[in-house]
């Protein structure tokens, strides 16, 4: 049943690619993934805030982002609201912080459009992925092998899609708050 064990490894990752997708979508909890990735100028080249500086949480909606070369620290700000995230941004020295706006419930309706989009998305990437894989279950020479596989995939895939649903949950339960 080795079609079976690749549903498998080709279904964990695509839910690991859906994971890190709806790290993307913002929330009303600050999470340094939010701008690690934005690039700014430094050293007249653009680079990955995280390789400038360190990034971390200040509750209630903050992030601050210490730089390593003081210098640094305007580009990172000006990158960040280049950006267009709709964060306010201030530098004290080395420093700088990141405001996150309080999210308005239009802006929470049209966040759950995007995961829901987003989830649906990925289940038809998981879809793709199982006919190609009961197109080759279907050269099984057996009958009731042949069947069997394709109860198992069956329950492989909802298994996957129900995690699927749970991740969509966890993930407004996580805007709405």
């Amino acid at each position: 049943m080795e079609h079976l064990e690749k549903a498998k490894e080709q279904f964990k990752s695509v839910i690991e690619s859906l994971k890190a997708e709806f790290t993307n979508i913002r929330t009303n909890r600050p999470n340094p993934k939010m701008i690690e990735d934005i690039e700014v100028e430094y050293m007249e080249r653009p680079t990955p805030i995280k390789h400038i500086g360190s990034i971390g949480v200040e509750p209630p909606r903050s992030l601050l982002v210490n730089v390593w070369d003081e210098s640094a620290a305007k580009g990172v700000a000006s990158g960040i609201e280049k950006a267009s995230l709709g964060f306010g941004v201030s530098v004290q020295g080395k420093t700088i912080r990141v405001n996150l706006p309080e999210l308005t419930q239009e802006r929470k309706d049209e966040l759950m459009k995007i995961v829901k989009k987003t989830a649906e998305e990925f289940k038809i990437r998981m879809r793709t992925q199982r006919e190609d894989i009961r197109k080759a279950i279907k050269e099984i020479k057996d009958e009731d092998d042949r069947f069997k596989a394709e109860a198992k995939l069956q329950d492989i895939v909802d298994g996957f899609n129900k995690e699927v649903d749970q991740l969509v949950d966890s993930k407004e339960k996580e805007i709405m708050e």
